[in-house]
């Protein structure tokens, strides 16, 4: 396998998945939009940081746009694709749902469409944690059922992983979804807590703390993130022999079809979240202490038993460790002093 699309090449993650191929010696081809659902000056500078690279290659492109979209798969032919392209956010959702319809649906139709086409030999899609929805049993397993999102952009993830397992019982096409836990680090999204919260206390300005702090969250970094991705990427799921119809497990199938969660398996108290920012910034935050908003959940919690037996991989970067790096960056991308 050498080359690889990269949907969503601007975003935070898919920008480090992409540096992290390019350094592993693929041929990498990226694409976004560069939508302004937040600051596309980011998006911009993690662009640069890539495009000097000769083994990548940069698309303005919209998932949506079906036959733009078709044209570059024609025309690559790629051995994998990474499909990072996403309206991300539960809060947005309850704004603006038709982003997601648009992105998260019609976007990644087009994304499988192009994979059925062109005889690619993996496709890797980014699935969320928010798919647990009203889920109580924790840690979540990859084995429970997923039925009851709470939030609209959860829905639409679920329902990418039963698109995902459609085509690959259809048309025998190998897919892997990854329910990612809380990813944060630097270059991340300016929309995420962390990112508002650091931003705000700097500033002193009061940041939110929903469900009056009793929230925990599966915080992962970015490099722990990345480098599942391309482990998983290299292994091609194959169906699973024992796969029973009468008992069936969601997390694998009788197609070559595969879910994996990539959390830090250690959630974290949001106020001991919020004092480790403090410490790393020297001040303290001004806290507004608020009720449970609609779309949330008051714990993320990932097992990761099955990455670790079928990849090899645990996450494992310690949140202080993460978050030093993630502060330090910040005061040097914003000229903090």
């Amino acid at each position: 396998m050498k080359k690889i699309l990269v949907t969503g090449a601007a975003g935070f993650i898919g920008y480090y998945v992409s540096k992290k191929l390019l350094a592993s010696g693929f041929n990498v081809t990226g694409i976004d939009n560069i939508n302004d659902y937040y600051d596309t000056t980011l998006k911009h500078d993690r662009v640069k940081q890539l495009i000097n690279n000769k083994q990548f290659s940069f698309h303005t492109l919209d998932i949506i746009d079906k036959d733009a979209l078709l044209l570059i798969f024609k025309k690559e032919k790629f051995d994998g694709v990474i499909n990072l392209a996403a309206q991300p956010g539960v809060r947005y959702s309850l704004i603006n749902p038709h982003a997601y319809i648009d992105s998260n649906i019609v976007g990644f139709i087009n994304i499988l469409e192009g994979c059925r086409q062109n005889n690619v030999q993996h496709l890797v899609y980014a699935s969320s944690s928010s798919v647990y929805g009203k889920n109580t049993k924790i840690p979540f397993s990859e084995h429970h059922n997923v039925d009851h999102p709470a939030s609209l952009y959860a829905a639409t993830k679920k329902a990418n992983e039963l698109m995902a397992h459609t085509y690959s019982g259809i048309y025998n096409i190998p897919c892997t979804g990854l329910r990612f836990f809380t990813v944060y680090g630097p270059w991340g999204r300016p929309d995420m807590a962390y990112f508002l919260f650091t931003k705000a206390i700097i500033e002193g300005k009061p940041i939110n703390i929903f469900n009056h702090g009793k929230m925990k969250r599966d915080f992962t970094y970015i490099d722990d993130i990345v480098e599942g991705v391309v482990k998983v990427m290299m292994r091609i799921p194959c169906k699973n022999p024992d796969w029973d119809g009468e008992n069936p497990d969601p997390a694998t199938s009788n197609a070559p079809y595969r879910v994996y969660n990539i959390g830090n398996n250690k959630p974290v108290e949001l106020l001991r979240f919020v004092a480790i920012l403090e410490e790393y910034l020297g001040k303290k935050a001004v806290k507004k202490m608020l009720p449970m908003q609609p779309g949330d959940v008051p714990v993320t919690y990932a097992n990761v038993d099955e990455l670790i037996k079928d990849v090899g991989f645990k996450p494992a970067t310690p949140i202080e460790t993460g978050l030093k790096k993630f502060t330090d960056w910040y005061k040097w991308y914003f000229n903090v002093r």
